[in-house]
């Protein structure tokens, strides 16, 4: 019996110590972590790299030459006339070969097209990551801003606590009134209410996450980190331009698309020429003995060209592929300068909080409390002066997250990293 009741606390002790390891949480990602895991797992990204490999197998088909044709025959039976006995003796056999000669490089003309295209596919998967990346990177920010603002709450609110400790003891001793006791008591529901609501801000940011990074990690297990302030870019608007012309991938996608157009309008011009083909044939004829051979070339007669359709289409194609590059770039330019301008907007709100008001509230803060507490100072400026303390560091917390979403919003236009 002694063992049993021994051996009860013992099993659920290992119980409990097995449940905090699976319950632990796992190690924090960082952004570069972050990255490489959805470049692993998105199963979007991963459905695109199937679309090169399946462009690349286009180009070993369209680089295949004419297949030549080989006939045999035996003519010649006589089944019905002659000497029904000998229905095979005036037959002989015969065979022909034939191939189809291409001209106007048709088949190298249509290797570039479909190298072309890979090349579109390539440059569109491009383009899809850069999509995606922002996504990623958006709520990677919303995460990190989130914890922040948790953290914020968290503070607001233990610091709360305390004041109320001290006011609880003024109250006991006769320093206060009941009724400011009472409001002081009341307030700090705002503060719980706070903290509730960027509890669940922080974890639907992390659902968001995880559905990008195709991850099943449970959400309480799952976390990031890195360091959420702002540090003052160094960035050339003329610098920012030229790197969006040269790496912006849908810009690559457009130039691709004219490089394809002209080339499918070569084809055209170059299916539209007669392609002759050679044969060759031989036969033998056992009675009498007779045994031959030929040459033939067959060259089809360009009475109609029926290829006009299609010189003209692809001719429009270029010209239409040129208005879309032309309109891309234009859009390109147009996103850099925008995200700029609000990176900068942001960046001038930004600078007074870190270089004073960040200090003045907590100073203000400190101030009034240290007189409230002493009679110098009035309950509802007491009050005032926390919510002010709140809502400035909110504030610059929201500006934080601002100058990020623009970061990403720049990183976005160029088309690479320009601000980590």
């Amino acid at each position: 019996m002694q063992r049993i009741i021994f051996r009860i606390p013992m099993s659920f002790a290992l119980a409990v110590a097995g449940f905090s390891q699976v319950a632990a949480p796992t190690a924090a990602l960082t952004w570069q972590q972050t990255e490489e895991r959805f470049r692993a797992n998105n199963l979007t990204l991963l459905a695109g790299v199937v679309t090169i490999a399946e462009a690349r197998a286009q180009e070993i088909s369209a680089f295949l030459r004419p297949n030549p044709d080989m006939t045999f025959g035996w003519d010649q039976l006589t089944p019905f006339t002659g000497n029904p006995y000998r229905p095979v003796s005036q037959s002989y056999l015969y065979w022909n070969f034939s191939y189809l000669h291409e001209r106007q490089h048709k088949r190298e003309l249509r290797l570039a097209s479909a190298k072309n295209t890979t090349s579109i596919a390539t440059a569109a998967q491009a383009d899809l990551e850069r999509n995606l990346m922002f996504n990623l990177r958006d709520a990677f920010v919303r995460v990190l801003q989130a914890k922040a603002i948790v953290a914020l709450t968290k503070d607001s609110l233990d610091y709360y606590d305390r004041v109320l400790t001290i006011n609880h003891d003024r109250f006991s001793a006769g320093g206060i009134a009941r009724v400011d006791y009472q409001r002081l008591e009341l307030q700090r529901l705002q503060y719980l209410s706070d903290l509730q609501t960027a509890q669940v801000n922080l974890r639907t940011a992390k659902i968001d996450l995880l559905q990008l990074l195709n991850d099943r990690t449970p959400v309480d297990r799952f976390d990031v980190t890195e360091n959420f302030d702002y540090a003052e870019p160094s960035l050339n608007a003329e610098d920012l331009r030229t790197d969006a012309v040269n790496n912006r991938p849908d810009l690559k996608e457009a130039q691709q698309t004219l490089e394809k157009a002209k080339t499918d309008h070569q084809l055209a011009v170059a299916n539209g020429s007669t392609d002759p083909t050679f044969g060759f044939d031989a036969s033998h004829q056992p009675t009498p003995l007779n045994t031959y051979v030929g040459f033939n070339v067959s060259i089809p007669l360009r009475i109609f060209d029926k290829n006009q359709g299609e010189k003209l289409r692809t001719s429009l194609d270029v010209g239409h592929a040129q208005q879309l590059l032309d309109a891309t770039q234009i859009a390109a330019l147009h996103d850099v300068d925008s995200a700029a301008a609000t990176l900068e907007s942001t960046l001038i709100l930004l600078r007074p909080y870190k270089e004073k008001y960040l200090q003045e509230a907590d100073e203000i803060r400190s101030t009034i409390r240290y007189s409230y507490e002493h009679g110098a100072a009035s309950l509802l400026d007491f009050l005032d002066a926390q919510n002010q303390y709140r809502a400035t560091r909110l504030s610059y917390l929201n500006l934080v997250g601002a100058y990020f979403s623009a970061a990403n919003q720049l990183n976005f236009a160029v088309g690479h990293e320009v601000i980590r």
